[in-house]
């Protein structure tokens, strides 16, 4: 985890490493231990506003993998630099017309030890077609709770991010020198 500073400075990195006509904006940056996933917004191709939705969802598909192509080179280079710079992946996105594309991105293994009652959740979920399986079903239900509970996740997170503040302040930091005798006023 992160805190808000972090988070903060790591977005003015990207913002300002990033070239200029990269994307329109610049609309997330979100960070965990193996992984910094950058989304930005990219125009909209232009379409006839009565343009079918099979139209439309082709065309922003094929924008998005018009920038993926064109942008390749300059992303791996600050792909590299970040990936030296914070020590970990980055994966990229874009925000097109209201669609979120998300490409390569990491898939990183989670070790747990469930017990038979959560092992049956998962498997319920395989039988019914959910998830092919364990590991999908685990990854829907996280995904489930994290739509459920955010406001809870959120505050969650400040929480911890106070714990880290406190902390800082504990009996290990360099206390700062007291002033000498002849500087006091």
């Amino acid at each position: 985890m992160i805190t808000n500073e972090q988070r903060e400075k790591l977005r003015g990195w990207f913002a300002g490493r990033l070239p200029d006509d990269l994307f329109e904006e610049l609309t997330e940056i979100t960070v965990d231990r193996e992984e910094i996933t950058v989304i930005g917004r990219i125009p909209a191709p232009r379409l006839a506003e009565d343009a079918p939705a099979t139209e439309r969802d082709a065309a922003l598909e094929s924008r998005a993998q018009e920038f993926r192509e064109r942008t390749r080179e300059d992303r791996m280079a600050v792909a590299r630099e970040a990936e030296h710079r914070f020590g970990r992946k980055v994966s990229w996105g874009v925000e097109c017309g209201g669609r979120r594309t998300l490409y390569t991105h990491v898939a990183a293994p989670v070790m747990t030890r469930l017990r038979q009652p959560e092992r049956q959740v998962l498997d319920t979920l395989i039988a019914s077609g959910v998830a092919r399986s364990r590991s999908e079903a685990l990854a829907w239900c996280v995904r489930l709770v994290q739509r459920h509970t955010d406001d809870w996740l959120a505050e969650l997170r400040e929480s911890l991010e106070h714990v880290q503040r406190v902390r800082a302040q504990g009996p290990d930091t360099e206390p700062e020198p007291a002033p000498r005798a002849d500087e006091e006023e």
